[in-house]
């Protein structure tokens, strides 16, 4: 589910996603731009968790607290928009950068990867794409992942 729906029907559209899922069109079921609590909602009136929420995720949306939340109810973290809000010319982003001999936007892509948050950006320019893809030949050391958690 893309997002919430109205309270009534937050449990009702769930056990319909897990029935779906349960009859073998899909092998898992996951929800999108859900609170912790709606999350909640859903565990405790089903017994089944989603498997991931798909959320806006970028350095500047980092939340120490928001992932553990997730990782401790075993829902995995998707982060769409990964290069919306972000400043793209900071000096820290240019920095890490030119070390790997990348793009700052690569530097933002390894870094969800590197946190453990699935990312999906979206570009339109083929180059880019490419580019998007290309984030496996590196990996970010602690102390750069800490320095990008704080921009």
């Amino acid at each position: 589910m893309h997002w919430p729906p109205r309270s009534r029907n937050l449990v009702p559209l769930w056990q319909d996603l897990l029935a779906a899922r349960d009859e073998g069109l899909t092998r898992a079921v996951g929800v999108s731009n859900y609170s912790i609590g709606q999350i909640d909602d859903l565990s405790e009136a089903t017994g089944e968790k989603p498997a991931v929420n798909q959320i806006p995720w970028s350095p500047s949306r980092y939340d120490a607290g928001l992932l553990a939340a997730h990782a401790s109810r075993g829902v995995t973290v998707e982060g769409y928009s990964p290069l919306k809000g972000t400043r793209l010319r900071d000096r820290t982003l240019g920095e890490i950068a030119a070390k790997y001999g990348v793009t700052p936007a690569q530097v933002v892509l390894r870094w969800h990867l590197d946190i453990g948050v699935i990312v999906i950006p979206r570009s339109a320019r083929p180059e880019r794409i490419e580019q998007n893809f290309d984030i496996f030949g590196f990996s970010l050391t602690p102390e750069e992942v800490t320095r990008l958690n704080n921009l």
